[in-house]
């Protein structure tokens, strides 16, 4: 039945005919139809759709990180133009728009009688003379933005996964390796192109739909598909657009030592440091600890600036002074498609040894299940001074206090380990909440599992965002990425 909605809208086009062998005297019925459709579906849609524009019934053509309770739509559209974008929303028909497919939540509920939004199509990024902006389009990677930018001499604020989505990381508020210096993503964004509910494209500023301006930046998945940005650029000759980053690896006795250094690091402007449990690959995949120091400047200055991690002695350092368009490379593992993945998420205030260690042990327990080598645990941390220096109530964005944020990714092949899966993401999930140092739970909607509610990932924005959803998406048809309902 995944046809009869979208058959109606080509009908009410009269780009689309019905021709069903009813007996004489009766109307066909939505089975009929629906079994003769197929045939010319496709290319009735084109009729309507621009000539770049191309359609698909395959999953296959638009994969997603994580196959955990993924949305499975009966068609796919990678959109060429707005307008194939307008069309799609605008005819009541359940979508979900997508680029890098990485959004990890469990609770997707798109079935085989929606569409999928496939964004990779406009994947542009052009910069004016001066190249101190850039216009982005919607369903640009990651990994895209920062080569166009790295060529043209500039930089631009960017999540440090190569083929997520460049949107969609910046939507939830973007985190990235230059916040430090230029603040979130958020913080960057000077205008946005937006499709509407109704399916209107509109170019919000905060002087042009303010309360629009206020929800996308933060909250963004609730209100609109971007189709594109114009953001801050940084023009950045290459010689200098350089960071000291990499690895060191650690032995399991050293935990606590490496924990505490990262709880005790002042982060400069140009730093920022992660924590993994992860395993060293194959053939043995042993657990191992794993912290990855970023310092934009040179590598003296970056080893000058980690001198208390340095000096826990790692059995293996892999750092190395690389340009801005290599910065990402390392965690290109993060990359791989398919498998399931039911990420949890959690913001924290304070690095406490002690969870760390319960944490490791969970960590451990869960690799014995056959299958589960390519799990890890990640925490991000980054100098946040720049980025609390802007107003709260500037964007729905409500992590601005937040110093860590934690993801627990269990990553396996069968089905049949879902529920040990959802039970070991749930308890570090737990562990990092019981340390947290916040009055409430929080998490940032880009880490959050999706059993959170709203207050958790959305804070105090959330009474304002209610009420800008029913002005501006009163029906909530964009509802699929931690729903937003409408203030009644």
């Amino acid at each position: 039945m995944r046809y009869h909605q979208l058959f109606n809208v080509l009908l009410a086009y009269g780009v689309a005919t019905v021709r069903a062998a009813a007996p004489p005297g009766e109307q066909p019925s939505i089975f009929d139809i629906t079994q003769r459709v197929p045939r010319s579906f496709d290319q009735n849609l084109r009729g309507i759709l621009s000539q770049g524009a191309t359609i698909s019934h395959s999953l296959a053509d638009a994969p997603r990180w994580s196959e955990y309770h993924e949305p499975t739509p009966g068609t796919i559209i990678n959109v060429a133009t707005e307008r194939d974008v307008r069309f799609c929303v605008k005819n009541q028909i359940p979508f979900l728009a997508q680029t890098g497919g990485h959004g990890w939540i469990g609770s997707w509920h798109l079935g085989q009688n929606g569409i999928l939004i496939n964004m990779r199509g406009l994947n542009r990024t052009t910069f004016n003379a001066g190249r101190t902006q850039a216009r982005v389009q919607g369903g640009a990677l990651i990994e895209e933005v920062i080569a166009q930018a790295y060529a043209n001499d500039a930089q631009i604020i960017t999540g440090n996964c190569n083929c997520v989505g460049n949107m969609g990381a910046a939507l939830g508020g973007g985190y990235g390796n230059l916040m430090g210096l230029y603040g979130f993503s958020v913080d960057n964004i000077l205008s946005l192109d937006v499709v509407l509910a109704n399916g209107t494209a509109v170019t919000v500023t905060a002087k042009q739909y303010p309360d629009l301006w206020w929800a996308l930046r933060g909250a963004g998945h609730n209100f609109g598909i971007v189709t594109s940005a114009v953001m801050k650029s940084y023009p950045t000759p290459k010689p200098k657009n350089m960071a000291w980053t990499g690895g060191l690896f650690y032995t399991e006795d050293r935990i606590e030592g490496v924990v505490q250094a990262i709880q005790d690091l002042v982060l400069k402007e140009p730093m920022n440091v992660f924590l993994y449990y992860t395993t060293t690959g194959p053939p043995t995949f042993n657990a191992t600890v794993l912290v990855t120091p970023f310092y934009f400047g040179t590598e003296a200055e970056g080893r000058k600036a980690f001198q208390s991690l340095l000096a826990l002695k790692p059995y293996k350092d892999s750092t190395a002074h690389i340009p801005y368009n290599e910065w990402n490379t390392a965690a290109n593992s993060f990359c791989i498609k398919g498998g399931r993945k039911p990420s949890y998420g959690a913001g924290f205030a304070e690095m406490v040894p002690g969870t760390w260690r319960l944490i490791w042990n969970a960590y451990v327990d869960f690799l014995k299940l056959p299958g589960t080598q390519f799990s890890s645990i990640l925490t991000e941390c980054y100098s946040l001074t720049y980025a609390q220096s802007i107003m709260k109530s500037t964007s729905s964005f409500a992590n601005r206090d937040v110093r860590f944020n934690g993801a627990a990714i269990p990553n396996y092949q069968d089905p049949n380990l879902d529920r040990e899966a959802e039970a070991f993401g749930s308890k570090v999930r737990a562990l990092w909440r019981s340390t947290d140092s916040f009055p409430r739970n929080r998490t940032y909607v880009n880490f959050a599992f999706g059993d959170e509610p709203n207050d958790v990932v959305f804070d105090t924005s959330t009474p304002r965002l209610k009420q800008i959803k029913q002005q501006y998406d009163p029906q909530n048809v964009f509802n699929q990425y931690f729903d937003i309902e409408p203030a009644r």
